[in-house]
């Protein structure tokens, strides 16, 4: 299973994402900002294999956090995903234009969440096909 960094504001969106990633077998780092996201990947214990990033937060956006990130060599090959609210025509294009690997839009649909994110998930990693029993 994957390691996997969830950097999200909101308490309620960042927990539920970090549940259900548990939920099926993946392990977790869990950032509240931007700045702290950054901080995990270049100064954390694990080195996560994914990130899931919101686009709109204090401190420092998703798209400065993609610039940071996406143009640091030791980085760029991790994959990023945004998860946003931001479903107005052409938002997908500028997410993708700042260098994140894919998006999805919030709310997040529990059901699909993993299974959507699994899908960029370096191929190497045994992937959860559905929940523990």
């Amino acid at each position: 299973m994957a390691c996997v960094l969830v950097i999200e504001d909101n308490k309620d969106n960042r927990e539920l994402m970090v549940y259900l990633l548990k939920y099926f077998g993946h392990r977790t780092l869990a950032a509240p900002d931007g700045e702290a996201g950054i901080d995990a990947v270049a100064h954390g214990q694990d080195r996560p294999d994914l990130i899931v990033c919101d686009i709109h937060m204090p401190k420092m956006d998703g798209y400065e956090v993609a610039e940071q990130l996406k143009g640091n060599p030791e980085y760029r090959e991790i994959p990023l995903v945004a998860v946003t609210s931001s479903a107005m025509v052409g938002d997908g294009e500028r997410i993708l234009s700042y260098g994140f690997d894919g998006y999805m839009t919030k709310p997040i649909d529990p059901a699909t969440f993993v299974k959507q994110l699994e899908e960029y998930m370096p191929q190497d990693f045994e992937l959860a096909a559905a929940p523990p029993s």
